[in-house]
């Protein structure tokens, strides 16, 4: 008890220590309230060792061998387990360690050796074998550790300081592989029994999957699983896949074998997750792909890449992409046929004429097509990405001129009034995807050339659907061209705005006029330098539009001295009042309808030959006149005799009769589809143009390096100019400025140039 006072709680202890017979000092602690009372506890050897009665180590060891059999045996212990490990740890104490330790391994090897003879028996089947060897195994596991649990002490003390000395865990281990799964047949039939049940669940059997995860540990746990196994495993798997990959790739479509694969890996990666061992994991998955896969690249791309695009199989290319990307080139394979497939079908749809009319249309959906697949299925992978653009530039360009030419024609399908399919987002998504179309053609020139004569008609018919997405596009192709590529299509635009102005004007001088003209004039001023060119054509106008044209050129000419007008008739229209039995109608009609019509105001009928010379209008050009006026939905004049085409010696006559829902109707001139000659000549002035270009290309490189080989030159002009041309053009522009004496050879090197200042 501790004294407990006010003045000092704290407490001491003194030890008493009484001494026992056998040695040992036994102490009590007592409370001492005085100081200085505390004893040393001391603790002494035995003076002498107790001695081991005489047949103690045999007794006790007889007693340890009766416990292991009954463990053995599968039968009740005599003896308590704590009593048995007693003794166990007395005879350790007493030296007899290695004695014990041999004896042990003796009982246990005696009963391991004598387990082999139920492996002998020659009726088992395969499957009754392997439940016997997993029996066998677990019996042999469970024995081992319940003695283990016994001779806890022996193993924890003398094998733990001998390290030559397996434990008794591992020398169970080691007798069950020497004596039992190292016998040669013994192994076999394990082996066999274990491919056996693994065939025929590959095969879509059910099996016992415990047993064969149970009996593939045991192999793991004996370190034979990879020599005795596993080789022979895998050889049976690259057998068993070749065979299939290769029957399999007769008899079923792409698709369907593609999913095969992907479902085998599956199966494998569950086999391995199930029951095998998990090193075996990347041998095997790599022998399933290399049979069902690697071996097989060409042929399943060769047989099924092109329908798989074809008919837009998104699952089975996203599924065909993540199977290619886990075999060794299996990716750069399908990159590869990929290229050729792009550069294939998009050559079919640029080379063949006939598909002209839908050309643009079928590469934007062939585009977007690619697109989809390349984002859904190939998750964005660069390379392809990459290797798309390349093949679309490089088909596109297998045909000059006639893509950029037909693109140019598309956007003015598009961007011209009356086009209902689009609202004003969709119109600039298409413009936005015409432009990537656009980007892989290498003749921007000639698309230039077409869409600037579009953009003219457009402006000048008033046909535009929509200014905003005029200059939408225009700011389009700045980006993507630079300023010097639009400066002239931005010229077009300025001058319809300043021929605006001028009409304000004009109006205001008009009214200031002494005699007012009865017809109003509206004149767009165009700049030669930033249209198309067009053919002058002669033609007879009435008095009172040639004195009105009169009026303005000296209203204009009067604020622009020095300026030269050109009118241009083939691009006039105009606003005619007509009478009719049915009452009166506003005709809108271009200006060679206007000189047919005026002619009835004056006569009732006239022959083809004689409106020819009234108007002076080129024969072509009546002909499709007479055709829109007599032909088409609105006939205001009756031909005879009658037909859908104008042929020589035809008359006509006003159609008095003519009906029509609306008060202003709008004929429409029958258009000329655009003649050969026509593109022809745009595609000329092109051609024309791009000469220009290398003269000032050649004589620029040349006054700044003055002296240069040709090699160099020539590699320098493809530098610099941004159209496709060949070799032979270039050497004929550089013949042609030597004789023009720009630059001259070198006289003793005819492969030398010198500029000439």
């Amino acid at each position: 008890m501790a004294e407990d006072t006010r003045q000092d709680k704290r407490a001491s202890f003194s030890a008493i220590t009484e001494h026992n017979t056998n040695g040992m000092a036994r102490t009590s602690a007592v409370a001492s309230g005085k100081t200085g009372a505390s004893k040393k506890l001391v603790i002494k050897n035995f003076k002498d060792r107790p001695k081991l009665a005489e047949n103690y180590t045999e007794d006790t060891w007889l007693k340890l061998r009766d416990a292991v059999g009954a463990i053995q045996n599968s039968t009740s212990i005599k003896y308590n387990l704590e009593e048995l490990y007693q003794a166990v740890e007395n005879l350790c104490s007493y030296k007899v360690s290695p004695t014990l330790y041999k004896q042990l391994r003796q009982v246990c090897e005696d009963h391991v050796q004598a387990q082999i003879l139920q492996f002998r028996e020659e009726s088992l089947d395969n499957l009754s074998f392997l439940k016997r060897m997993n029996r066998c195994w677990q019996d042999h596991c469970r024995q081992t550790i319940m003695i283990r649990s016994i001779f806890l002490f022996l193993d924890r003390t003398y094998v733990l300081q001998n390290s030559l000395l397996p434990s008794i865990w591992d020398t169970g281990l080691e007798l069950f592989r020497t004596h039992i799964v190292s016998n040669s047949a013994v192994q076999k039939r394990t082996v066999d029994g274990i491919l056996e049940q693994i065939e025929l669940e590959r095969n879509g059997e059910t099996i016992d999957r415990s047993l064969l995860r149970s009996l593939l540990g045991m192999l793991s746990d004996l370190q034979v699983y990879k020599d005795s196994f596993e080789e022979r495993f895998l050889i049976e798997t690259n057998r068993l896949y070749a065979a299939e990959g290769q029957r399999l790739m007769q008899e079923r479509d792409v698709p369907e074998y593609l999913h095969h694969v992907a479902r085998r890996l599956e199966e494998e990666n569950d086999r391995i997750v199930s029951y095998l061992d998990q090193s075996t994991q990347k041998p095997l998955i790599s022998c399933v792909e290399k049979q069902l896969l690697g071996e097989h690249m060409t042929a399943i791309l060769q047989k099924g890449l092109g329908t798989l695009l074809d008919e837009n199989r998104v699952t089975e290319l996203a599924l065909l992409y993540q199977l290619f990307n886990k075999v060794k080139g299996g990716l750069p394979t399908l990159l590869q046929f990929w290229r050729d497939y792009i550069k294939s079908f998009g050559g079919e749809i640029v080379c063949t004429p006939e598909k002209d009319k839908d050309m643009v249309q079928e590469l934007l959906d062939f585009k977007d097509k690619m697109d989809n697949v390349a984002q859904s299925c190939f998750t964005r992978n660069e390379g392809f990405i990459n290797a798309m653009k390349e093949a679309f530039e490089t088909f596109i360009n297998k045909r000059p001129n006639k893509p950029a030419e037909l693109i140019a024609k598309y956007v003015d399908s598009k961007l011209r009034a009356g086009n209902k399919e689009a609202t004003e987002e969709e119109l600039e998504r298409i413009l936005d995807k015409i432009m990537i179309i656009f980007r892989f053609i290498h003749g921007k020139d000639v698309f230039e050339a077409f869409y600037k004569k579009d953009l003219a008609k457009r402006l000048l018919v008033g046909k535009s659907a929509s200014v905003d997405a005029e200059k939408s596009m225009l700011s389009k192709l700045k980006h993507e061209c630079g300023a010097a590529f639009t400066s002239k299509l931005e010229g077009m635009f300025k001058d319809m705005e300043l021929s605006k102005d001028i009409m304000i004007q004009f109006k205001q001088y008009m009214q200031n006029q002494s005699e007012p003209s009865n017809i109003e004039l509206t004149v767009n001023i165009l700049t030669m330098g930033y249209w198309p060119s067009y053919t002058p054509m002669e033609v007879h106008l009435p008095p009172e539009m040639v004195k009105l044209q009169e009026v303005f050129k000296l209203f204009y000419l009067g604020k622009h001295s020095g300026r030269k007008l050109q009118w241009q008739p083939t691009l006039g229209h105009a606003v005619l009042k007509a009478e009719f039995k049915e009452g009166k109608k506003e005709l809108q009609v271009s200006l060679f309808q206007t000189l047919v019509l005026l002619m009835f105001t004056e006569g009732e009928e006239f022959s083809i030959e004689e409106i020819r010379t009234a108007t002076g209008i080129e024969e072509g050009e009546l002909k499709r006149t007479l055709q829109s006026l007599a032909c088409g939905k609105a006939r205001v004049l009756n031909k005879n005799p009658r037909g859908k085409d104008v042929e020589d010696g035809d008359r006509f006559n006003f159609n008095n009769d003519f009906k029509h829902k609306l008060f202003r109707i709008k004929i429409n001139q029958i258009q000329m589809k655009e003649t050969v000659e026509e593109q022809v000549s745009t595609t000329e002035r092109v051609f024309q143009d791009r000469q220009y270009q290398i003269d000032a290309a050649v004589v620029r490189i040349m006054k700044m390096r003055k002296t240069l080989s040709h090699n160099l030159l020539v590699s320098e002009l493809y530098n610099q100019l941004k159209f496709p041309v060949k070799p032979g053009d270039l050497k004929k522009r550089i013949e042609s400025l030597i004789d023009r004496d720009y630059m001259e050879r070198d006289k003793e090197t005819p492969n030398q140039y010198h500029y000439v200042a």
